[in-house]
């Protein structure tokens, strides 16, 4: 959602890429960007990040993996530097396919109902009720992306990670 609402800020389009993901190169600030959007399942991601860190060189500090987070309140940003997948199976991909978990990560709060099946929880979209929180989550993920790559990983967590 926040790839896609960039994305229509630009008024661009996702275009099939030589790999498992659809992409689009633009610029932000200064810098030359790409946003890629896995054709694979979830719980398969990594194969995308890993043809796209490989084709296009990118160094891991540069990448920046977007997720929703089980774990996290709906609404709620958590970007980090590193670390484990703390159950999000496509984060786990991710860090198999590349080998580290040495990368920046962009989580998206979602929360969970125990009521609910994980997987059905997941899939399922936000209620009418959780709009304008989920909307509001989108506009600050999008920012967060944009401060990421002219400001930096360490001004963006201080920011974001309030």
């Amino acid at each position: 959602m926040v790839l896609d609402d960039l994305a229509k800020g630009w008024q661009k389009e996702f275009k099939k890429g030589k790999g498992h993901y659809k992409i689009i190169k633009t610029i932000i600030g200064s810098q030359k960007v790409i946003l890629a959007k896995p054709t694979t399942y979830m719980n398969e991601s990594g194969i995308a990040v890993y043809e796209l860190v490989n084709k296009y060189n990118i160094e891991l500090f540069n990448l920046l993996v977007l997720c929703d987070d089980l774990n996290l309140p709906l609404g709620k940003l958590r970007l980090r530097k590193k670390g484990s997948a703390g159950g999000h199976k496509g984060l786990a991909s991710v860090i198999a396919a590349l080998e580290t978990d040495e990368f920046p990560r962009l989580r998206f709060g979602i929360g969970y109902n125990p009521l609910i099946d994980v997987s059905e929880y997941v899939l399922s979209p936000f209620l009418p009720a959780e709009r304008e929180v989920v909307n509001s989550m989108i506009e600050k993920g999008s920012k967060a992306v944009k401060d990421f790559v002219e400001r930096g990983i360490e001004w963006t967590m201080n920011f974001y990670n309030r």
